[in-house]
């Protein structure tokens, strides 16, 4: 397979599911309206209401949304060969990622910025508001450790990336001060200062190796760890425009550039896809992935095609910057499919490597001496990279190898291999903490919308304790799992809690189509939730039974047991609630096209 037909069957589908499927939800579905007023405007309070540019809010709304898992995720996922991820990183894109995103986004819009769970109480009453609230805390906290430790594996005893990923910081700084206070309105000036900015950035990166600089920048795990937390804190505390939405703006330039550079590399070398269509692994028993293609390959792309986290984003930070209630089609839809050719082009650079080197990169050392395969060219990468690289499982060295093995092929390139090696490492980093900074204040609404109905005072959005308070406890809880490693044992459930929040948000989503009385689009939620849920009750069914228990880790058990509860009484309250709305006949006034 050529990797040039991949890349360009992939951009033709994004784009056509694009123009078509996104403009038929947008005029059609949900009615979008340009007139209508919106949380930013209504709610403006130069602090976490804040009318933006739709172009650097689609750029951090994607920064926030793509971390770990439309890099690493297809990566794993490359087990079962090329043609399962490929199917369901472009099908379910479009027909499920993309609409999860829009639809949620949109509840928030029109439920002044409120978070999934306060949408969930105000469509599922009280009871189911609770138990939601409950339900996507835990999975948060949970993800934002997790998204920590490949941040935390790339940056510690790095002072190349430790400055160049926090030089990122000041940069945006820099960024959102120029466009309040010096030059209002200017992005396209904004926006090369950033740049210029971040290129310094990198290309000083590499020079502090051995100076005193470097090494006031060498951070152990535990410092790292540490550090990742305050920054998550500092980010949840200060206003939208100064941090968090200028560096991910900038971020985006550097994601989306990086990944076109890479697909242009690919278009110029054309080099074969190595992994067949499909392994012998997708029955299971695979070295990388402990499951069959069914449903393990929807549970390990995650953000490449279909994610629950996005809803965290999608009513969390971004629904307070959108000045109108258009743009959602882009960046709700679009962002979501840009993601999608992320995760295609990491799929690629990943099925561009000799095969047996692909397994002895991802299989432990033991695991592969026994599959009867020989590297091929993983030696002379080795040795060019400056690295170790067999036995180095997790998908971020697989990827950082597959973009090298690309890149170094290029005219000029290979005596730059071990640059653009760690550069990949690096890259891989900063596109997980923009989901950091993102999470961590969606987590501060979140604590603050739940604490905020036990006792009032702390409701109160333009109170500075509360901002300072709950943004602490937030950053606090996840970086005391990062901090003490605890997030190792419940690792393995990451993927299905992400995917029973997608079909909880699916299931909230449908009870918004229905008091919209749009009930001829119902299918288009529906029949995703239906597909996720499955894959979700199996894939837990399969953990608990085939991993968990055998391997006496009750705690996993329990956990499993507790989400497939929730998910089912979320999905049966929400059934019941349709009935109930088919019943009365009647279209909710919060819900009526007057703005």
């Amino acid at each position: 397979m050529s990797s040039i037909v991949l890349i360009i069957a992939s951009v033709l589908v994004l784009t056509i599911g694009y123009r078509l499927y996104g403009s038929f939800m947008a005029a059609k579905v949900l009615a979008l309206d340009e007139n209508r007023a919106v949380p930013a405007k209504k709610f403006e309070d130069g602090r976490d209401y804040v009318p933006t540019n739709k172009w650097v809010v689609l750029g951090n709304h994607f920064a926030a949304i793509a971390g770990a898992g439309p890099l690493i995720g297809p990566v794993l996922a490359a087990q079962f060969g090329y043609l399962p991820g490929t199917l369901w990183i472009l099908i379910g894109g479009v027909l499920a990622g993309a609409v999860h995103d829009m639809v949620i986004l949109f509840a928030s819009v029109r439920h002044d910025g409120k978070s999934i769970a306060e949408i969930a109480r105000d469509c599922l009453g009280d009871r189911m508001g609770f138990i939601s609230s409950i339900a996507v805390l835990f999975i948060l906290i949970i993800t934002m450790a997790g998204l920590g430790l490949p941040v935390v594996n790339s940056l510690f005893n790095s002072p190349w990336g430790t400055f160049s990923v926090g030089f990122t910081i000041p940069a945006a700084m820099v960024v959102g001060l120029y466009l309040k206070y010096v030059r209002p309105g200017k992005l396209g000036e904004a926006t090369i200062i950033g740049m210029a900015l971040i290129i310094f950035g990198l290309y000083y990166g590499p020079h502090l190796q051995g100076t005193a600089l470097g090494n006031l920048l060498t951070f152990n795990v535990k410092q790292m760890s540490l550090i990742l937390a305050i920054y998550g804190f500092l980010a949840a505390v200060v206003p939208v425009w100064l941090i968090l939405v200028p560096r991910g703006y900038l971020s985006t330039y550097m994601k989306v550039g990086v990944m076109v550079a890479l697909a242009f590399g690919t278009i110029i070398l054309n080099p074969k896809i190595q992994m067949p269509a499909f392994t012998p692994f997708i029955a299971g028993h695979g070295p990388i992935v402990n499951g069959s293609v069914f449903p393990f390959l929807f549970i390990t792309i995650a953000c490449g095609a279909l994610s629950g986290f996005h809803c965290l984003i999608s009513t969390g930070t971004t629904p307070k910057l959108i000045a109108n209630e258009r743009d959602i089609l882009p960046i709700g839809f679009g962002g979501m499919l840009i993601e999608s050719f992320v995760a295609m082009m990491a799929l690629i650079a990943a099925t561009c490597l000799p095969t047996a080197d692909y397994f002895a990169i991802n299989s432990a050392p033991a695991v592969f001496a026994h599959m009867g395969m020989v590297p091929k060219e993983l030696p002379m990468l080795a040795q060019l990279v400056g690295e170790k690289l067999a036995g180095r499982t997790g998908g971020s060295v697989s990827l950082a190898v597959g973009m090298t093995y690309v890149f170094s092929k290029l005219p000029g390139m290979k005596t730059l291999a071990a640059y653009w090696y760690h550069f990949c490492i690096m890259f891989e980093a900063l596109f997980i903490l923009s989901t950091i900074d993102s999470g961590t204040r969606t987590g501060r609404y979140m604590f603050q919308d739940l604490l905020g109905r036990v006792y009032k005072p702390f409701a109160k959005k333009d109170s500075w304790f509360n901002i300072i308070f709950f943004s602490f406890l937030m950053s606090a809880c996840w970086g005391y799992l990062l901090f003490t490693g605890n997030i190792s044992t419940i690792w393995a459930l990451f993927g299905v809690a992400n995917q029973m929040l997608a079909a909880i948000t699916f299931a909230i989503g449908t009870t918004i189509l229905i008091k919209l009385r749009k009930e001829q689009y119902v299918a288009l939620t529906i029949i995703p939730m239906i597909f996720i849920s499955a894959v979700t009750f199996v894939a837990s069914i399969e953990n608990i039974v085939l991993t968990y228990i055998p391997t006496k880790q009750y705690l996993l058990v329990v956990l499993s047991v507790i989400l497939i509860i929730m998910l089912i009484a979320i999905l049966f309250e929400s059934i019941k609630a349709w009935v109930g709305h088919f019943k009365s006949g009647k279209k909710i006034e919060y819900y009526s096209d007057a703005a």
